[in-house]
């Protein structure tokens, strides 16, 4: 299992709008992919206010790649949202059962 952490920072003007774009658009476009086991989806309390964190786990590369295109290891963002994020990064990680 291949764990994906995303985050985003928001223009500070946008972040109402992104809040109701992000739960029509993004979301529905990971939950929707072909190997998605689990989806978590953080947003801002205290500090960061403009800071938002989606946690995906796939059950192989294969599968992010479907999702996100050759390119996996670069953020992906989905037709529409581009516009509202300044500053975004992905991370990938290799389960380790405990």
């Amino acid at each position: 299992m291949i764990i994906r952490i995303f985050t985003a920072r928001i223009y500070p003007d946008h972040l109402e709008e992104f809040r109701v774009k992000f739960k029509e658009v993004s979301v529905p476009a990971t939950k929707g992919a072909d190997g998605l086991l689990s989806l978590e989806i953080g947003g801002p309390i205290g500090g960061d206010l403009d800071e938002f964190l989606m946690i995906s786990r796939w059950d192989s590369e294969a599968s992010i790649k479907k999702f996100a295109g050759e390119d996996w290891n670069k953020a992906f963002i989905p037709k529409g949202m581009e516009g509202f994020i300044s500053e975004c990064s992905v991370k990938h990680f290799e389960n380790i059962d405990l």
